[in-house]
């Protein structure tokens, strides 16, 4: 999966509940680096966010997409309030991806844990 489309799907993310904090652009901000995209590419993202194209793109491997709902997940916690419209979203995702119950509660372990 491309950088720029993962980035994307996590601002689309960020947005869902209908605004940005700053706690969640510091870590788009972060991820972004991590990724190796620059502040153009955020840019680009955050317009196709509230684009009325944007759509998620969402991973094939299983490795990716277990990445992809992690970060899904971090971006949702960034500002401390999970949205129902997140919550939906996410669940969305996960389904589309075919990822079973089994398998989130073993991430969401993982990640409570690291």
């Amino acid at each position: 999966m491309k950088h720029l489309d993962y980035l994307k799907n996590l601002v689309i993310m960020a947005s869902a509940d209908g605004s940005l904090t700053e706690r969640e652009i510091a870590w788009l901000v972060d991820r972004c680096a991590e990724l190796g995209l620059g502040e153009a590419d955020l840019g680009e993202a955050m317009e196709f966010a509230i684009s009325d194209e944007a759509t998620m793109k969402l991973p094939k491997e299983k490795s990716e997409q277990m990445r992809m709902l992690g970060d899904l997940i971090r971006i949702m916690a960034a500002d401390g309030d999970l949205d129902e419209i997140e919550k939906r979203l996410f669940a969305l995702a996960a389904a589309k991806m075919n990822v079973t119950q089994k398998e989130l509660d073993e991430l969401i372990t993982k990640l409570v844990k690291g």
